[in-house]
């Protein structure tokens, strides 16, 4: 490959074009274990780029045919990426984690109760199960939460005990700083938020961590207060959809909770955590237009929600496998607006105290904001 021309593109440019074509890795090895299928985010690898921890599809078929290079590291754990042999910048990858060398005193390996996502974020699916996904007429169709269980990577309910025993091990031997705590959606109204607030009250006893929990806006709102009562700082309610005919048709279950039936939990949720410590993800690329997107994400900021929006990156193993990715100019188009409607309102990454979007791996939405705030 012939280096000796070094093109540099601005880190958000770069970022959107990675997340959306993905990358070939001349050492599949490079950094620690990836994992294909599964809840996400899967199918990638971390890279850091410019002091940027980003999620790079790496196992998808986009990916396979990606323009994008990256060399083998050298022994500092850096490598050069390029395209048709310009070199366009660095990467380096983050380490498999110490704490996945340990087990529970039951017999569990750690990576199987929380995984790290990013550089410095602790995962857990605190139930490896959903009633959506249990029929394909009601599954989310870019939805995995099963394909870990079934390839026996992660246990069905993660106890509280568990968690925080983890939690402990990930700060002390990978100075971890947040953890997200997501759930498949359990029977009964509460939508997962019981089972999240008992995670979190274990956690907090054990350890001082920030925590976010994601679940679907529970039936009754004084749910919110419990999960900040427990210990959660920050709360996800993701959207994914937000075109009526577009979200009865990728997640025909869960279209059934409505956009008002969010947008009033929002409220509520606000009222209790704060500005900017709501959040909600939505995913670019599954038929939502950009005049869509941008429209339901300044409503969503107007009440002091952060619009977490990331490019839809196909998981294998799903219907959606085959579905094209967003393509960058798509995602520029929505995160360069989006940026400056967020750094204008006040709500940045930076200041969500844990979770998806303060971790930002999965979109350079954080990219864009820091170019702004620069």
């Amino acid at each position: 490959m012939d280096t000796s021309t070094t093109t540099r593109l601005p880190t958000e440019i770069l970022i959107n074009e990675l997340q959306s074509y993905g990358a070939r890795l001349v050492d599949p090895k490079a950094g620690h274990e990836s994992r294909r299928g599964g809840a996400g985010p899967s199918d990638h690898k971390p890279m850091t780029i410019d002091g940027m921890t980003v999620m790079v599809p790496v196992h998808t078929a986009p990916a396979f045919e990606s323009p994008y290079l990256v060399d083998k590291p050298d022994e500092e754990g850096k490598s050069r990426i390029s395209r048709d042999g310009r070199v366009l910048g660095e990467v380096s990858f983050p380490l498999r984690p110490r704490f996945y060398e340990r087990t529970t005193a039951d017999g569990v390996p750690y990576s199987q109760i929380a995984v790290l996502h990013g550089r410095d974020v602790l995962a857990t699916t605190v139930l490896q199960t959903c009633i959506r996904y249990q029929s394909r007429t009601k599954t989310c169709q870019f939805c995995a939460i099963g394909q870990s269980l079934a390839a026996g990577r992660t246990i069905a309910h993660k106890t509280p005990e568990q968690l925080a025993e983890v939690a402990k091990a990930a700060i002390e031997l990978d100075g971890v700083k947040h953890m997200v705590m997501t759930t498949g959606t359990p029977k009964g109204p509460d939508r997962g938020a019981s089972i999240l607030a008992d995670s979190a009250r274990a956690i907090k006893a054990a350890v001082d961590i920030p925590i976010q929990a994601q679940c679907e806006p529970p039936e009754d709102d004084a749910w919110f207060q419990i999960m900040k009562d427990a210990g959660v700082d920050a709360l996800g309610m993701h959207l994914e959809v937000v075109t009526p005919e577009v979200r009865a048709r990728i997640m025909p279950g869960k279209a059934q909770v409505s956009i008002e039936k969010y947008m009033a939990s929002f409220k509520a949720a606000v009222e209790v955590f704060g500005r900017g410590q709501v959040s909600t993800y939505i995913l670019a690329g599954l038929g939502d237009t950009r005049e869509a997107i941008l429209d339901i994400c300044e409503k969503l900021v107007a009440i002091g929600v952060y619009p977490f929006v990331v490019p839809f990156v196909p998981i294998s193993g799903t219907p959606l496998e085959s579905h094209p990715a967003p393509k960058p100019d798509f995602m520029h188009s929505i995160l360069g607006p989006l940026s400056k409607m967020l750094v204008d309102s006040g709500l940045k990454a930076v200041d969500i105290k844990a979770g998806c979007g303060k971790c930002g791996a999965c979109s350079a939405l954080s990219t864009y904001e820091r170019m702004l705030t620069k």
